[in-house]
């Protein structure tokens, strides 16, 4: 496809963004449907709290093998791409620490916020939901969440009796990758307990590239390799080696229901074997138990509509290997979360939740053989929360106020001995002294929203969030394969504060709907890694990369509108999403997203169920000053087709989803060198599959 074609058509559409009710059409009756988040408790219709919840046949379509990919292409939303292993989501410029992820409420308890070749710790084939929060909503999960949050819901602990045995299968084949995956999930109930079972298998091998793995059109042989040379000069073609994905869980869910809430619990295990698609290469082989507990009752007692407590118990473990299968550091996790909240009746117009949370995590990560540590000092992280959520409406007027506190302490083996290396100037690395640190947080957030006609709102939404340093910000010294840098922390951090200032603008009745939203985030000790230009000859010429902190920016814009024709099951979409983040200094911050524009169009009927997606994203040229470049612009054109018959109590889909059928080679900017100048994401894909259920 030609470029400038295709930007000059974008660009004829508007650089607002649009996302909307793609079927919404077919049910014209009812034009303001409105879908309760689990995580906000919010409708998708209110402007304080901007929510995306994936569900149904948009998240079937759009499902991935990892949560980054299934939201790659979401208003405001980004993704990493270590090949098909590990990705995880960048909203607005924001990621990991920055962008908390929750299954079921609580913290996912794995370690994929230290560096994105960890993969985040929950299998999507058997997601039900995928809620994205911001703003006062996302205080209650916690603080440091300046990004966003994201929380998937498998509904494993059932809430309700099923009158009858419900299920779903699914199996398809990807020709991209030879991928083949399977699922299956049955709910049932004996008398008052309701039971839960789903299993899933999803194995891919290593997937075909366009071209060459460190060449694209118009780029020199060699021009997107680290180094210059490549991997010993190989410029692969066909299938990229260590892009292999091979992932299992099963999980059981056993609650008991009556008339006044119910209680349940719950067990997962999770198997997840990928490769990490570096010059070096390599592999993780990931496992994790999960054990949930919650609990709610009703109109508790006078004045109080719900109370509920959640509890969580995560034991992860992954082990990281060379490019020759040899096992070089093991890496364990074990995370304990416990939380009540207790939601209180209207009074004078206002109704919210508050409550508290209690958090520890243990982090110890070793090499093998030697037994020492690996990249971070072991490490206990304690938190304790108190949250207060309100919510407010008054005719043409509706307001939100959202205040938490916490409470984190770092603390790390004080005796671990950190082994300084020698650099290519013939200094050693800079020393760091390990210390215990705590850190008093206070997040908070106003907004308010006015609808000045029926379905038309202005809003203006204000959240200031501080974040305590990572382990990883704090106490980091060693070399990181993947990354291809030696991390040094820096023990002194302090608390990270960010500004969100964000204002809103909505059409949410008839057949044209829209909104688009302009913010600014403004970051006190925004935390980052800074390469120094040094590197560590005896670590492979590893770039050294040390925690610093400086006041910084991120500005954005993003809409859509959405247009559904007098037609049942026929709907449109125009999109679009732009942020540049910068230090108040000068240069910019790493790591920042390309702006995107596209264009949707779906339709069903009878049975049938088709859809298109066209995304251009532009070249990221602002990057910051160690970063090569510019990442390039691409077109990613998406398509897939269905049909649903019912045979006797079963609905049978029978679908084929298109990906990148343009086999554009696509690197985000949003990947660290090491791995965005070597793999390009997949080429073109079809998957075909069959889905049925009862």
């Amino acid at each position: 496809m030609n470029h400038k074609h295709s930007l000059y058509v974008c660009k004829t559409i508007l650089s607002v963004s649009i996302y909307g009710m793609i079927f919404s059409s077919a049910k014209a009756q009812t034009p303001n449907l409105e879908i309760t988040a689990t995580g906000s408790q919010e409708a998708t219709q209110s402007i304080l709290t901007p929510t995306k919840v994936l569900q149904g046949d948009e998240l079937l379509n759009k499902l991935g093998t990892t949560l980054g990919a299934t939201l790659a292409n979401e208003l405001g939303v980004s993704a990493t791409g270590y090949g098909a292993g590990s990705s995880r989501p960048v909203i607005r410029g924001l990621e990991g620490s920055r962008v908390q992820i929750l299954q079921n409420g609580l913290s996912v308890g794995d370690v994929s916020n230290i560096s994105q070749d960890h993969a985040v710790g929950n299998n999507m084939q058997n997601a039900h939901q995928v809620e994205i929060l911001r703003g006062a909503a996302a205080l209650l999960y916690g603080s440091g969440s300046s990004g966003g949050l994201v929380n998937v819901v498998n509904d494993r602990i059932l809430t309700n009796l099923p009158d009858r045995a419900t299920g779903a299968i699914n199996t398809s084949y990807e020709t991209v990758n030879n991928g083949r995956a399977g699922s299956l999930e049955v709910d049932g109930a004996i008398g008052s307990v309701a039971v839960h079972v789903d299993t899933a298998i999803n194995n891919a091998n290593n997937y075909r590239i366009p071209g060459s793995s460190t060449q694209s059109q118009g780029e020199p042989v060699g021009g997107w390799t680290v180094p210059e040379g490549g991997n010993g000069g190989n410029n692969y073609t066909g299938k990229l080696p260590n892009t292999f994905s091979n992932q299992n869980n099963l999980g059981v869910g056993v609650s008991y229901i009556g008339q006044n809430g119910y209680t349940g619990v719950s067990v997962e295990r999770l198997n997840n074997n990928y490769g990490i698609p570096t010059p070096e290469g390599g592999s993780i082989n990931q496992s994790q138990n999960r054990y949930d507990l919650q609990h709610q009752t009703r109109d508790p007692f006078a004045g109080f509509s719900s109370f509920k407590f959640s509890a969580a118990n995560s034991n992860y473990n992954h082990t990281e290997f060379t490019n020759t299968g040899e096992a070089a550091s093991l890496w364990k996790n074990i995370a304990n979360e416990a939380r009540f909240e207790l939601a209180h009746n209207p009074i004078a117009g206002w109704k919210g939740t508050f409550g508290a949370q209690v958090s520890t995590a243990s982090l110890n990560a070793t090499e093998v053989g030697t037994g020492s540590y690996a990249i971070v000092p072991p490490t206990k992280t304690n938190s304790n929360a108190l949250f207060w959520i309100e919510e407010g409406k008054w005719n043409s007027l509706q307001g939100n106020l959202g205040l938490r506190y916490n409470n984190v302490a770092q603390k790390p083996n004080l005796g671990t001995e950190l082994e300084t290396q020698v650099m290519n100037t013939g200094a050693d690395t800079p020393s760091i002294t390990l210390q215990n640190r705590t850190f008093n947080l206070m997040s908070y957030s106003a907004g308010g929203l006015w609808n000045f006609m029926q379905g038309h709102g202005v809003g203006v939404a204000y959240t200031v969030s501080q974040r305590a340093p990572s382990a990883q910000e704090l106490y980091s010294y060693g070399a990181h394969e993947s990354t291809a840098t030696f991390d040094i922390g820096n023990p002194n951090l302090n608390k990270e504060t960010s500004h969100n200032l964000e204002f809103n603008i909505q059409r949410t009745s008839g057949l044209l709907r829209g909104k688009a939203s302009v913010y600014a985030n403004r970051f006190n000790n925004y935390i980052y890694g800074y390469y120094t230009g040094q590197s560590v000859p005896d670590v492979e010429n590893f770039s050294v990369v040390v925690a610093q902190q400086a006041a910084a920016t991120i500005k954005g814009i993003e809409g859509e509108l959405t247009y559904n024709w007098r037609e049942p099951g026929l709907g449109g979409r125009v999109f679009g999403d732009a942020s540049q983040g910068s230090f108040d200094a000068g240069g910019n911050l790493p790591l920042q997203p390309a702006p995107r524009l596209g264009a949707e169009i779906a339709h069903q009927r009878n049975g049938w169920l088709t859809n298109a997606t066209y995304i251009y994203s532009y070249q990221q040229n602002r990057l910051a000053s160690w970063e090569q470049g510019p990442a390039p612009s691409y077109n990613l054109l998406n398509a897939g087709i269905s049909y649903t018959e019912k045979i006797q109590q079963v609905n049978w889909t029978v679908y084929l989803n298109m990906k990148n059928l343009l086999n554009e080679q696509i690197r985000y900017a949003t990947t660290p060198m090491a791995v965005r100048l070597y793999a390009p994401q997949p080429g073109r894909s079809f998957m075909v599959g069959l889905r049925g259920t009862f």
